[in-house]
């Protein structure tokens, strides 16, 4: 039975923020669940999630006071390591027993780092605590010779996966220490070499997918997280490609912008359960022509036509909640054929606010997903899946995701940090103090 536009207005899904206020006030006041005991030595990503999103939801203040707050910097300073860079918590700091031996226990970490500096933006920090000479050396020492990042160094030798997380953060390190200056900087006296990187760009172009997709490796399937985070580093370091041809003084990536937009366009999807089929009446766009049509306004309204995204075929569905049935959501998937989920809302949908393409995907019906479909009605926060219950991460990424959509409710976020624009704003003050100072 069709539904009328009435009908359809009085289903429009509402962002219940005083739910998402207390779920992030519970975390921030109480212990978390016993299913994240696991994560205790990553503290300090969990410390941002919660931190961030009490920023998104402009609600930090109310929900903690100002001894609070200061009491949440000074246990960020005290996860720093003293030869630069931070810790995920304080548990490795073997404090008066350290010694040449023992290091390879207690190693800085490079998401840690890139965590804890966002944690002090958000609360306001002037960052006159960072050891920027410390932190600023060791990032050099943290890349590959083919351009890669790792996450940690042992015994000298750099640890870790070799996929773009890992670059993503220590160019954001980078980014909110120095800016968009380029070259060695000379601190105290010392110089300091900069990351190559000229041979990070080489690493990203290596592992684009054919598909347009960017990911971990050359030859190895596109996935919407690496894609983020290789567009986000090379957004920091100013060697992102957006359309046109690349550069080669200096190499800038990707190598074929449009592809990556196409490939991105193609994550919106309307499937939430991998066991239905998809309802043939809708069809995605088969090439580059008809994405270079979205991007020249030819097609009319939000809905693009129909022809993205997808649509689930209501036969065989298995609905887990009302809004399944009756709001007509699309989220983003991760990789080709896969279902939507709540934090690829904000890997993709931040990757096309990246590349200078916020329009080409429709940000109501994303809206319409997350808060009818993933939004917990009872706990708040966002689950994975609807019907999931809340998880930091997902909840975090899923007001990120709506704040890029256009939900007026949440603070404006940066796409490239993952952070709100207001905390972004206060790097410039920042990068004055440390170039005066040094």
């Amino acid at each position: 039975m069709a539904i009328s536009k009435a009908e359809d207005a009085m289903l429009e899904p509402q962002l219940d923020k005083i739910r998402h206020v207390k779920y992030w006030t519970r975390c921030i006041k109480t212990l978390l669940p016993h299913q994240y005991t696991s994560n205790d030595s990553n503290r300090m990503y969990l410390a941002f999630f919660i931190v961030s999103a009490l920023d998104l939801l402009d609600a930090l203040d109310a929900a903690s006071n100002e001894e609070e707050r200061q009491g949440y910097i000074n246990w960020v300073y005290r996860c720093q390591h003293p030869d630069g860079g931070f810790r995920m918590w304080p548990g490795t700091d073997l404090g008066a027993r350290s010694n040449p031996e023992n290091a390879q226990w207690d190693p800085a970490n490079i998401p840690a780092t890139y965590f804890a500096l966002s944690i002090l933006l958000i609360l306001k920090d002037d960052f006159k605590r960072v050891n920027y000479e410390a932190t600023l050396a060791w990032l050099p020492k943290m890349q590959r010779p083919d351009g890669s990042f790792g996450e940690t160094l042992v015994n000298g030798r750099v640890e870790g996966g070799q996929d773009p997380r890992f670059g993503y953060c220590a160019t954001g390190i980078r980014f909110m220490l120095r800016g968009s200056s380029t070259g060695d900087l000379s601190v105290n006296g010392r110089t300091i070499p900069d990351v190559d990187l000229d041979a990070f760009v080489r690493c990203v172009r290596v592992a684009e997918a054919y598909e347009g997709g960017i990911a971990d490796a050359p030859f190895h399937e596109p996935h919407a997280g690496y894609t983020f985070c290789s567009l986000g580093a090379l957004a920091f370091i100013g060697r992102l490609s957006t359309k046109g041809s690349i550069d080669e003084t200096p190499p800038t990536a990707p190598c074929d912008p449009g592809a990556v937009v196409s490939w991105l366009v193609h994550r919106q999807t309307e499937l939430t359960d991998p066991d239905a089929g998809v309802d043939s009446e809708f069809t995605a766009p088969q090439d580059m022509d008809d994405v270079r049509e979205l991007e020249n306004g030819k097609t009319s309204g939000a809905q693009h036509d129909g022809t993205v995204p997808a649509h689930q075929d209501p036969v065989g569905t298995t609905a887990i909640s009302i809004f399944d049935l009756l709001v007509d959501g699309a989220g983003m998937n991760g990789r080709i054929n896969k279902v939507a989920d709540t934090c690829y809302g904000f890997w993709s949908g931040a990757s096309l606010h990246i590349m200078q393409q916020p329009k080409l995907y429709d940000q109501e019906a994303i809206r319409r997903y997350l808060i009818g479909k993933t939004q917990h009605p009872v706990l708040g926060g966002h689950g994975k899946f609807p019907g999931d219950l809340p998880d930091l991460l997902h909840s975090y990424l899923g007001l990120a995701a709506l704040s890029l959509a256009g939900c007026g409710e949440i603070k404006a976020v940066d796409a490239r940090m993952c952070l709100s624009k207001d905390a972004c704003a206060r790097l410039p003050a920042i990068w004055q103090s440390f170039t005066a100072g040094r």
